[in-house]
């Protein structure tokens, strides 16, 4: 079952809405006094339905939670569409923690500290109130991909106390990579931490995007988080990519729950 409603963000796009999409087992039906893990997506409408992903493909996240039988609640979150140079900042705006310049898209202004601290405080006592979940941190995960999976990082490291596990997928970190190593390196972060990190072989192909992805992996595991990380074979930064990793990072998000 697969629930869409409208929202909005006030901090971020004022009274205009977005949509989130809720995800819940099937088993549900079966067993209304079952309670389920939680996982908080970035980009929510290229989860679960090609017609609404930005570029025609989805995760293809509903066929693979009814087929796989996964016990878990997803809970995705539309990104914003407005380009990035508009009064209100766009996606990478809200999606990024930290101020970055970009020779394509300009300097832009982070607001990724408003949209997880509306993920916490907001959204997820929404879910908690309205769903059958286990609300406790050790239940409680992030993931997303590209800039989405910038803000996993960050979220696991800033909003420690929130979210035990995460998958970043193709995370952007060679847009601030300097500040995201300052971060994991001051960060309090639980040895329980769990995480999952990806690249594309192909993405691999630029030498500084390597060295980024060395240089967090190494900082990540220096500071106890049980790591997996992972070259993709012939991996690309694309949804149909990402859509084949989904297997790989749902058994670390769930291994010895």
């Amino acid at each position: 079952m697969i629930d869409i409603w409208p929202i909005t963000i006030p901090e971020l796009t004022g009274e205009e809405e977005r949509k989130v999409y809720v995800y819940v087992p099937n088993s549900f039906k079966k067993n209304p006094q079952e309670r389920y893990p939680v996982l908080y997506m970035f980009d929510g409408h290229n989860l679960f339905f090609d017609s609404e992903a930005s570029y025609g493909k989805s995760w293809g996240l509903k066929e693979y939670l009814e087929r796989s039988h996964r016990p878990l609640i997803v809970v995705g979150v539309e990104c914003n569409h407005h380009g990035e140079q508009e009064e209100c900042g766009g996606r990478l705006s809200e999606y990024t923690p930290f101020d970055f310049a970009d020779p394509y898209w300009g300097s832009i202004k982070a607001r990724g500290r408003i949209t997880m601290n509306w993920f916490v405080k907001t959204l997820k006592p929404i879910i908690d109130e309205n769903y059958p979940t286990k609300p406790e941190r050790k239940y409680t995960f992030i993931s997303g991909s590209s800039m989405g999976g910038l803000m996993t990082v960050y979220a696991i490291c800033k909003y420690n106390r929130y979210f035990s596990r995460g998958a970043a997928l193709s995370p952007s970190l060679a847009f601030c990579p300097g500040q995201m190593e300052e971060l994991i390196q001051n960060s309090y972060i639980r040895r329980d931490t769990v995480l999952y990190m990806d690249y594309g072989q192909k993405e691999l192909r630029y030498d500084h995007l390597k060295a980024v992805f060395g240089r967090a992996c190494s900082l990540l595991i220096k500071r106890g988080v049980m790591l997996e990380s992972r070259i993709v074979p012939n991996g690309v930064h694309s949804e149909a990519s990402w859509e084949k990793q989904v297997p790989f990072f749902m058994d670390v998000l769930f291994y010895d729950l």
